[in-house]
């Protein structure tokens, strides 16, 4: 039976990325902060699918907790697949918003990433075999007033995977990497992060069965990036080819910046 470790599970892509390797046969460690919902989801899973699924609640943005996570998969068999999910954004000017929560973001989607792609990644190369999903964004190949560090952890993201890909290139590794880059999504990211629903174009909008489906057939392909939807494909090449000035013009009227 594979197995699957999962963060950011209690909900919106982390929750379907659980749902959908269950049904594929895939027995599942689920980390994320809100334990009943993690409980829940862990009784459902096993009752429908028949696999094992064991939860670790945790806060990734303490580091400490991130270091027990990697210790809890350090301490087991290796994955077949550890999905780096958990994340979370914030609006405001960077010198208005609270420093701590920024620095929460940074240990979130560097430092939690960082660490447990470590705890995974050797024992990977020397088995001959597995897969890391970084769950990045759209927005790491773009920037927005009101969402600074959100950007510039992603596009973080989007950089730590390619430069690993390289390196398991270098040595033959038959591994996988994958940075996951999806643009607005029907989950409860954006309303936590207050964006108004209203101010973006439906036809911007994606579903989150849509994204993790694109993300799992990427994977067959070794897809380094996968950007599900054709208005992104489209979006990030642009970011990387326009002229700097005409790029800080369209950056200007992000649906992400502060009303």
């Amino acid at each position: 039976m594979k197995f699957a470790v999962v963060t950011g599970a209690s909900s919106g892509l982390g929750e379907t990325f659980a749902r959908k390797l269950a049904a594929r046969g895939y027995s599942l460690l689920l980390a994320a902060r809100r334990v009943q919902r993690l409980d829940a989801l862990k009784l459902e899973l096993e009752r429908k699918n028949k696999v094992e699924v064991e939860c670790f609640p945790c806060d990734l943005s303490r580091p400490s907790e991130a270091d027990g996570l990697a210790a809890r998969i350090e301490a087991g068999a290796t994955p077949d697949l550890l999905v780096n999910n958990a994340g979370f954004g914030t609006l405001g000017f960077f010198h208005e918003t609270d420093y701590a929560r920024q620095v929460e973001m940074v240990n979130l989607h560097v430092l939690a990433t960082m660490r447990l792609t470590r705890a995974v990644l050797g024992p990977m190369i020397r088995r001959g075999g597995g897969a890391i999903i970084n769950v990045s964004s759209v927005a790491g190949f773009w920037r927005s007033g009101g969402n600074t560090s959100y950007c510039a952890t992603k596009g973080w993201m989007n950089d730590f995977t390619e430069g690993l890909r390289i390196e398991l290139d270098l040595l033959g590794s038959p591994v996988v990497v994958q940075a996951l880059c999806p643009g607005f999504t029907y989950t409860e990211f954006h309303d936590v992060l207050g964006v108004d629903r209203n101010k973006v174009p439906r036809w911007l909008w994606m579903d989150a069965d849509t994204v993790v489906e694109a993300s799992l057939r990427g994977l067959e392909s070794r897809k380094l990036f996968v950007i599900p939807g054709w208005q992104y494909r489209i979006g990030a090449a642009l970011g990387e080819l326009l002229p700097f000035g005409l790029r800080l013009f369209l950056e200007r009227k992000s649906p992400h910046k502060r009303a």
